[in-house]
Order: structure tokens, then C-alpha cells, then sequence
């Protein structure tokens, strides 16, 4: 909704609820929220009520407490260490130094300082991998890419992407293997050339009550705890 009124203009509540795909009475309560965190919403009365952003508001500071702040930085810290792209970690420390008021700016220049993830060797995963795959995984989407396994076999694989995890230094995949019929995982780092397919599909629900659970059990196949 923020995104919406700061692009300028009047939005009638049935708008706003369309393109949320919301009630309006659920906007109107976005539109409460938004003047307790310290926009200022005009609301126009009546039966076609609207809204719009006062001009001339300025954005409040991001409204994080020190402990979120250390846990963003420590975060970031740890995805550089297996983005070969570092680029996109510094930058994102950056954007986030400028936005902040300056007591975070000394919280987060100070876990920036005191902080540092040792590089994990052969674990690099690319941003734009893991962007594609977040993205068909929230839309109910399919990828395509090549694969190479660990004995150096090479294919074309059709997935439903589920989660991706990290485990003993490495990335993985989760996702329903569509060619194959069942649930696989997949190294990231050994994923090249990977798509989005058109379209949106049914997803098949994941067979156990955790990824750490269906890993634990031989991928369901064991009971729990046996090897």
C-alpha cells in the first residue's frame, strides 16, 4: 500500500484493495498503521473515500531496534561469504548506513567492524540462482536447469522449487522433480543456466513435517533417529 500512495495521486479504498487483492476495510486498517509509524495519510470522507500521501512527507527512518540491526549486519556478513557477487552485500550495507538514524548507523558500523564469516571454499552460490528460485517458489513456479552431479553426470532438470538450506557448509535445493516424479535435492553451486518456466502450477505438498526431519530419515524413507 506504501509503495502504491508514495507513486503519487489519490487512491479510492476499492482500488487499493484491488490491487492488494485485500478487502478495504482491510486498507483501511493499512492506512491506521501507516500514521502510527509516521506517515502522514490523507483520507478524503464519503462513500468514495481516498487516499494519498500528504506532499512533501518525508519518509520516516526505519524503525529497527539495535538488536534487529546487529542480526541484519551479521546476516549480511554471512550470505557475502558465499555470494562470489560481494558486490551486492556491501551495497546493501551501504543503502542500509544511509537510510539509518545515526545511533543505528553506530550499531551497524560496529557489528560491520566486529564481524567476519571465514570464506567457504567450493560453496558459492550466485544471488541471481537463489532470486529465481525465491521467486517461483512465493508464485507457485517452475525452473529449469542444468545439473551436474557429484559424479560428474550432467542433465536438464524441471523442477517445483521448495525451500533452499544450508547444511555443512553447502546450499541446497529442495524441490519436486517433475520429469522424475519424486522429491529431490540439489547442490546450488552445481545448478547453472537456471529459468523461469511460464506459468503457474499446483505445487505438490512436501511429504514430511520438516526438511531437517526428511533429511534425518533417509528422506522418509526411515524412521526417525535411524540411520
Amino acid at each position: 500500500m506504501l509503495t502504491l500512495l508514495q507513486s503519487g495521486g489519490e487512491w479510492t479504498a476499492a482500488e487499493l484493495a484491488e490491487r492488494l487483492g485485500a478487502s478495504v476495510r482491510t486498507v483501511r486498517r493499512d492506512a491506521q498503521r501507516l500514521r502510527r509509524l509516521g506517515y502522514t495519510v490523507e483520507a478524503r470522507p464519503g462513500p468514495g473515500s481516498a487516499y494519498r500521501l500528504s506532499p512533501g512527507t518525508r519518509i520516516p527512518p526505519l524503525l529497527f531496534t539495535a538488536d534487529e540491526i546487529t542480526a541484519l549486519v551479521a546476516g549480511l556478513h554471512l550470505i557475502r561469504a558465499f555470494l562470489p557477487e560481494a558486490a551486492v552485500a556491501s551495497s546493501a550495507l551501504l543503502k542500509l548506513d544511509q537510510v539509518l538514524p545515526r545511533p543505528l548507523r553506530r550499531r551497524a558500523a560496529a557489528t560491520d567492524l566486529a564481524t567476519e564469516v571465514l570464506q567457504q571454499p567450493g560453496a558459492v552460490v550466485s544471488a541471481a540462482t537463489v532470486g529465481v528460485i525465491a521467486d517461483a517458489v512465493a508464485e507457485d513456479g517452475r525452473v529449469r536447469f542444468h545439473y551436474t552431479d557429484q559424479h560428474r553426470r550432467a542433465s536438464t532438470r524441471l523442477v517445483e522449487p521448495y525451500r533452499h538450506f544450508l547444511r555443512a557448509g553447502h546450499w541446497y535445493l529442495v524441490a519436486f522433480d517433475v520429469d522424475r516424479d519424486d522429491w529431490r535435492t540439489f547442490r546450488l553451486d552445481r545448478i547453472t543456466d537456471i529459468s523461469r518456466v511460464a506459468g503457474t502450477y499446483r505445487p505438490h505438498p512436501f511429504p514430511d513435517e520438516s526438511i531437517e526431519h526428511w533429511l534425518t530419515t533417509d528422506f522418509g524413507r526411515a524412521p526417525h533417529g535411524v540411520p
